[in-house]
């Protein structure tokens, strides 16, 4: 790599390139991941922020409008039950129509859903609304996922799912100082609460973005312009030579049929919930923690993601250059644990909170593209587009049992303490579910360099 290669291009190249005489494998997949990351990341920035802003919304919108804890914490969980239930189709239909048209129609209807939760009044419109929020965006990360295998090969896949997913945790660096200054500054602006704007003004991008990808992302390599016939010929050489050894061939029945794919699934859903831990809950810790104002809150809780956004990409990286998948995820996930049982330490100590919420976040997102990167390697590839939604699905069903958790614990005891120790011991599982049962898939122990 050359000093003046542009950032983009050095997360997305590998340290040994196969000799072909199609020019050098770092040229052309740098010249991929500027055309696609930039896109696919600022969708998946926005599509997190929609979706985590609810955290920072219950600042005033619980008050304002009656909500408890426990009402807060199933209509953010809620999301999760829909997503859950069309997330499998949406994939399996982007097979049939192409990313473009998937990905655009995602966005734009996520967007608008997400801009029309200002005008939520009652528990029932706040669930409706959360549910169809989930409808809509589903499909959205395990589309991309699966975008992604059409561009990439294995020995690379990590570090630009990390490119594409650390737009989660860049989410709540740049949405946290955001969402608290929108909250106060925006507050009573033309007769609207703060909450209010906060949801319009970040929903309504996204829509933008949507009809941005309609006419520009390309659904394969043999339909960007932009490549040569030799560049479209050595991607597709490089994914043949990346099929597994002995992968079944016949679709979405055999990913049913993989017990692995229900492994990692289980393993997923610990991750994500110690990643909605942090998304739905650390406005409100912080809160507890002495913070008075929105934007105190917003600006404190940036620190965590910014950390988690490190952490992810030199994980990812060291991943592929070891092709080492399970230790890069279970180690994360035993310190998620840790850090969620000192987080329970830490009520109304700012200091010892924002450590420990960071502890967490490094770990639970630090643990996410390396996770998601395994089920590439032992599903084939007509396997994976249901395979991969399918992990997901099952997976974020965490995004529920987290946020619902959590709120009925506090509601309950007045304490989220209960509930935390209970997310440590599912991250333990998870280190061990990844540890023992993926190692009935030998290829997923070292990826072919």
């Amino acid at each position: 790599m050359t000093a003046t290669e542009p950032p983009l291009a050095e997360g997305v190249t590998s340290a040994e390139e196969p000799s072909a005489g199609r020019g050098s494998g770092a040229a052309l997949y740098g010249k991929i991941g500027r055309q696609l990351i930039p896109l696919i990341f600022a969708g998946y920035v926005l599509a997190y922020l929609d979706r985590i802003n609810i955290g920072f919304a219950q600042l005033q919108m619980r008050e304002e409008l009656g909500f408890s804890a426990a009402v807060y914490g199933l209509g953010a969980g809620l999301y999760f039950a829909t997503y859950f239930l069309f997330e499998v189709p949406s994939n399996l239909w982007m097979k049939r129509i192409g990313a473009r048209l998937t990905l655009s129609r995602i966005m734009i209807l996520w967007g608008l859903t997400s801009a029309c939760m200002l005008l939520v009044q009652t528990p029932t419109q706040f669930y409706v609304m959360r549910l169809l929020l989930g409808a809509f965006e589903a499909g959205y990360a395990p589309g991309v996922i699966l975008y992604l295998t059409y561009w990439f090969p294995n020995n690379r896949r990590a570090r630009v799912m990390a490119l594409f997913l650390c737009g989660s945790p860049i989410a709540g660096a740049l949405g946290s100082p955001l969402s608290g200054w929108i909250l106060q500054g925006m507050d009573k602006v033309a007769g609207m609460g703060g909450w209010q704007w906060l949801f319009l003004i970040e929903g309504l991008p996204s829509v933008v973005l949507g009809v941005v990808f309609f006419f520009i992302l390309p659904d394969r390599p043999n339909k960007a312009k932009w490549l040569t016939d030799g560049e479209r010929q050595r991607i597709a050489d490089e994914l043949e030579r990346d099929k597994a050894p002995g992968a079944s061939a016949h679709g979405f029945g055999s990913a049913l049929r993989d017990v692995n794919v229900y492994v990692t699934a289980l393993a997923w859903f610990t991750v994500v919930c110690g990643i909605q831990a942090v998304s739905f809950w650390m406005p409100l810790m912080l809160k507890d923690a002495g913070l008075n104002s929105p934007a105190q809150i917003g600006a404190w809780a940036a620190i965590p993601f910014a950390f988690a956004t490190v952490s992810m990409i030199v994980l990812s990286r060291h991943s592929d250059k070891t092709g080492e998948r399970r230790w890069h995820t279970a180690i994360p996930c035993l310190t998620g644990a840790m850090a969620l049982i000192l987080l329970s330490f830490a009520e109304k100590n700012l200091g010892l909170s924002v450590l420990a919420l960071a502890m967490l976040a490094c770990s639970v997102y630090g643990a996410m593209p390396i996770l998601l990167s395994i089920p590439v390697k032992y599903l084939a590839p007509e396997a994976r587009a249901g395979g991969i939604a399918l992990i997901n699905s099952i997976g974020l069903s965490g995004g529920f049992v987290s946020p619902f958790i959590l709120g009925w614990v506090k509601t309950q005891t007045g304490s989220v303490n209960n509930g935390l120790y209970f997310m440590a011991g599912l991250l333990v599982v998870g280190a061990v579910l990844t540890l023992t049962v993926i190692r009935m898939s030998p290829q997923v122990r070292r990826a072919p360099s």
